[in-house]
């Protein structure tokens, strides 16, 4: 993901903790970017687990 849009989420939860908070449009946006965002996560996290290699020591001897 982009530091753009991550730049974007953390300004639409700054401005959600003031009075006005957010319009409607702003709220499905956050929505969304957040979405994105999670689903980055878990694919990097699912891209870690992949890359582990477990070695069995009893198989060394």
């Amino acid at each position: 993901m982009k530091q753009e849009k991550i730049n974007r989420i953390n300004e639409l939860a700054k401005k959600a903790k003031t009075p006005e908070g957010l319009t409607d449009a702003e709220i499905a946006e956050r929505d969304a970017l957040r979405r994105e965002y999670l689903a980055a996560i878990r694919e990097n996290f699912k891209r870690t687990l992949d890359s582990i290699e477990f070695v069995d020591r009893e198989d060394e001897k």
